[in-house]
């Protein structure tokens, strides 16, 4: 059961769907988690903001959602899990490469050590050794990424942490169930 309730739709403020509008869904159509985060005004345009912010940043939106997923698996959310193993497969994940990110690994090295640093940032709260942060150098990544990826790691552990206190119910349908929870 939902411990924090869906804005009901005729209690969505003009301000708020505006910025529905600007993460492109309409307040019916929003996911739940979204409205959950309407009941703040000031939440929701912290999370627009952000999110509009990093998808125009140096990650691409297959790096982001590898990094959400690796982050959704540590906190142990299921509701991100199944939402961003939907958008991965939009974003061009294969079943494979969500399972990987899910265990916080990639078939690619660059994306490899991503998901590692991301993996050592998330479980010692940011406290990693000058090893791990030369590892994710020696990949290939520059401090504008690396900062980014930092700052996907927040987005996703607020997103997390809602949802895991909400117990925000899945409101949309996701096939293949098998492969979001990391069976072969």
């Amino acid at each position: 059961m939902t411990r924090l309730n869906p804005i009901e739709s005729r209690q969505i403020s003009p301000q708020v769907r505006a910025t529905l509008d600007k993460l492109k869904f309409e307040a019916a159509e929003a996911p739940n988690f979204l409205r959950i985060v309407a009941k703040s005004l000031s939440a929701m345009r912290a999370f627009a903001g952000m999110e509009h912010a990093l998808a125009r940043g140096c990650l691409t939106a297959k790096e982001r959602q590898q990094i959400a997923l690796t982050v959704a698996e540590i906190n142990g959310c299921d509701y991100c899990r199944l939402a961003h193993a939907r958008t991965a497969r939009e974003a061009a994940l294969t079943d494979q490469d969500i399972r990987l990110a899910r265990k916080a690994a990639a078939a690619e090295p660059r994306a490899n050590a991503m998901l590692r640093f991301t993996q050592a940032v998330v479980l010692q709260r940011g406290e990693i050794s000058d090893a791990e942060l030369a590892l994710v150098r020696q990949a290939g990544l520059s401090e504008s990424e690396i900062i980014e990826i930092i700052a996907n790691i927040a987005l996703n552990i607020f997103t997390n942490y809602l949802n895991i206190i909400s117990k925000t119910e899945t409101d949309f349908f996701m096939p293949q169930t098998r492969v979001l929870a990391g069976t072969n």
